[in-house]
């Protein structure tokens, strides 16, 4: 296998919830990789941040919020890439929320606004940037899932529910998308300490529970999901469809570490 084929020169990539955590990682992973990157999210001060690193890198850019609660923010950010690029080769959907509540305790509203974040807004992102990959008859798109998408974690029922569904969603459209070149797989990250969920593990014993769990001793660096958000995103990846990728230092492989 030829080394360049794991480059990314001559590719947009669009990454939803791109300016923190692992999306921020994985973002300017594409960009060392040589692919032009927008690095989307609500906030305004982390998206010209995160765009201003990428350009250092020397590749292009645009400076754009978007939210994936708000389906014409997405066509907005999606008409002004496609202006700007002529078009868009690499969507990676990290956008996402969680809340740590008794399930009976959970309100109808609590639950569908994760629901909404986390599985419609990567519908929404999907729908709207899979068209224009169905068009150009090239797509890859890498949905973020979660140890959650396989196990049930204590107290957090909707945000496992709605990485369930993320990976069901990314199956499907795996399916429905192969016949006009559009891969579509799914990371899974294993305990990667974020802003999103650092208070659930520091000092915690679900953090010390977790710890024990993972047979390499460690939680993840964000920096290591970045090569495999580069393979899938690539040409080497062009046969690999409808896959969730864990990457999760064996925690999903591990019956008992001790």
């Amino acid at each position: 296998m030829n080394n360049h084929i794991l480059h990314l020169c001559g590719k947009t990539a669009v990454v939803l919830g791109g300016t923190s955590g692992i999306g921020r990682a994985i973002a300017i992973g594409l960009a060392k990789a040589d692919a032009d990157v927008v690095a989307a999210s609500r906030r305004v001060y982390e998206v010209e941040q995160t765009a201003k690193e990428i350009t250092s890198l020397g590749r292009r850019t645009l400076t754009m919020s978007a939210d994936v609660l708000d389906r014409k923010s997405l066509e907005t950010l999606h008409a002004e890439v496609l202006q700007a690029f002529g078009r868009i080769d690499i969507l990676v959907n990290c956008a996402g929320i969680t809340q740590r509540k008794p399930t009976l305790e959970c309100s109808e509203g609590e639950w569908n606004r994760i629901m909404e974040t986390n599985l419609t807004g990567t519908l929404r992102a999907c729908q709207i940037f899979g068209k224009a990959m169905v068009e150009q008859r090239y797509g890859r798109i890498i949905n973020i899932a979660s140890l959650g998408t396989f196990l049930a974690f204590h107290q957090v029922a909707a945000y496992c529910a709605s990485k369930a569904g993320v990976g069901s969603l990314t199956k499907s459209l795996a399916v429905e998308l192969a016949p006009y070149g559009v891969c579509v797989n799914a990371i899974a990250p294993g305990v990667f300490p974020t802003a999103l969920n650092e208070e659930l593990l520091d000092k915690t014993e679900r953090g010390r529970e977790l710890h024990v769990r993972i047979p390499m001793k460690r939680f993840g660096k964000t920096d290591e999901l970045v090569g495999a958000a580069i393979f899938l995103a690539s040409d080497a990846a062009s046969y690999v469809n409808g896959q969730i990728l864990a990457v999760d230092g064996g925690y999903l492989a591990s019956g008992v570490n001790q």
